[in-house]
């Protein structure tokens, strides 16, 4: 089920656990999401999965357009004949202005875009992106180092107490 912020307005839906693991972020935007009813009934009954999913962002002759890939939405458990496909793309709805800054930075830096984050935001489904750099092996140990240290440091102090 969905979770409630309070006072945010927001309800989480569904985190990726591995975007920040496996990425360094280095910006954050809000996206909103084309879906259908069934999809928005199969999100507040259960939570999807982000953590295959990730964002392709294509020139068009019209213009440049997001897309939500691999996401999985389970059908909805009461659905009939025009239940949705879990996997389906999906498009995200963004300024133009967002989504050329999105395709320069895929395009000529190399980044990625995932999304970190899925949640209702006054009865809207909204996904929290982020662009970063993949993290290497040595990156990930490093990190997992520094994690150590950091509670061995805290649990020395809580003995010396």
């Amino acid at each position: 089920m969905a979770t409630d912020h309070k006072g945010s307005g927001e309800k989480l839906i569904a985190t990726n656990p591995l975007a920040r693991a496996n990425y360094f972020i280095d910006e954050v935007v809000e996206a909103g999401v084309v879906l259908t009813g069934t999809e928005v009934k199969s999100l507040r009954a259960q939570a999807p999965n982000l953590r295959d999913s990730f964002v392709d962002v294509k020139a068009k002759k019209s213009g440049t357009e997001a897309w939500l890939l691999n996401a999985h939405i389970a059908p909805y458990s009461h659905g009939n004949i025009w239940n949705h496909e879990p996997l389906r793309p999906r498009k995200l709805l963004l300024h133009r202005h967002q989504i050329e800054k999105m395709f320069g930075a895929v395009t000529q830096k190399g980044l990625s875009v995932i999304p970190l984050r899925m949640y209702f935001k006054s009865g809207r489904v909204k996904l929290e992106l982020g662009m970063g750099r993949g993290k290497k092996k040595h990156d990930k140990r490093q990190e997992l180092r520094k994690k150590s240290a950091e509670r061995e440091m805290d649990q020395a102090l809580k003995r010396k107490k």
